[in-house]
């Protein structure tokens, strides 16, 4: 990240301030006058010009004034976003409806509660029961380069997937890579499995590592998928005037919401982090949010990492003021499911 002098660090805070509050690009004149610095408009229209160079803000072409760009919104908020504490009342009023009570009402709760206060969507990633261990692996050939990819869990669940390969494999050969992956595995789970896999790959046959890899690969997403998550106020982003006004990728968005894999896969990364995450745009992976931002923490019984939770809205969004609601919501929820514990 290009390092910013105090001038322009100030100039690029007002600026996202003041385009987050307003909506609209904000030009050299506004920015004199609300910055507090005592500089010449031509000075202001330099600095804004060196900010557009290095990529942190950007000109509408209806427009003199600029506008924040992602890389922009990621040194607010990693630099110069002071953050806004909850009000008490605020708080004590989230504690109120994040009592100790059945799991699945809490997580229903804290998903609306997280809708409620940022009007955006809210989003929780139901825990996850148990560690989901392999009891026997299958491969059947569906035609040179397909492969079904059947998987039977030790509480019986079955999941199938295709496997697309580089080459074709013979019966034997699938047979002999099935066997070696239930003598070697049963009763682990996919992450144990990729850990000693990758150290033994090397010991294998070069020929089968292509096909047990991607059988890990495969098959951890299919587990990863099992889980559910609970989407609460997905409607409140057709209120939101960044996004209502592209409609092609808004539906897009709401297509996400349906499929449930990708945004699955993204919350999860929260759940190997410690405290709140924040993609903004692209930096998510999902084409779908490249204008929306994903603020998310993991949530915990007990002391242990369970599933994560997370708000998502446009990329011009109240950052100081929905980071604490996320971190809040996920430490209160964490409470109360382990005095339900």
């Amino acid at each position: 990240m290009a390092e910013l002098d105090e001038r322009s660090r100030i100039l690029l805070k007002t600026l996202i301030e003041r385009y987050i509050a307003d909506g609209q690009p904000i030009g050299s004149r506004a920015l004199s006058k609300q910055s507090g610095l005592e500089l010449s408009p031509a000075t202001i229209r330099n600095v804004m010009s060196d900010l557009e160079e290095a990529g942190f803000i950007s000109s509408p072409h209806t427009s003199a004034g600029r506008i924040p760009t992602s890389r922009g919104y990621r040194l607010f908020v990693d630099n110069l976003l002071t953050v806004r504490p909850m009000h008490k009342a605020q708080m004590l009023e989230l504690k109120e409806q994040l009592q100790p009570d059945q799991p699945q009402r809490l997580i229903s709760a804290a998903s609306n509660l997280l809708s409620q206060l940022t009007h955006f969507a809210g989003v929780v990633v139901s825990p996850r029961r148990e560690v989901v261990r392999i009891r026997q692996i299958e491969f059947l050939s569906l035609s040179d380069t397909r492969i079904l990819l059947i998987i039977v869990t030790t509480r019986g669940d079955v999941q199938n997937r295709i496997l697309i390969t580089q080459r074709k494999y013979s019966p034997s050969e699938l047979v002999t890579a099935a066997n070696y992956l239930n003598h070697q595995y049963a009763g682990l789970d996919f992450d144990d499995i990729r850990n000693r896999l990758k150290a033994e790959l090397e010991q294998l046959h070069s020929d089968m590592s292509e096909l047990m890899t991607a059988a890990v690969d495969v098959g951890s997403k299919a587990v990863e998928e099992s889980s559910q998550y609970i989407l609460s106020g997905e409607t409140n982003l057709l209120d939101v005037e960044d996004l209502s006004s592209n409609m092609v990728r808004l539906r897009e968005l709401f297509k996400l919401f349906d499929q449930k894999t990708g945004l699955l896969q993204l919350l999860n990364v929260s759940n190997r982090a410690e405290g709140v995450q924040i993609f903004i745009g692209g930096e998510s992976g999902l084409a779908p949010l490249d204008e929306c931002s994903v603020i998310t923490a993991p949530y915990e019984v007990d002391g242990q990492v369970v599933g994560s939770l997370g708000v998502i809205g446009p990329t011009r969004m109240a950052y100081e003021r929905v980071i604490p609601i996320v971190d809040i919501t996920a430490r209160l929820l964490s409470s109360a499911l382990s005095s339900n514990n």
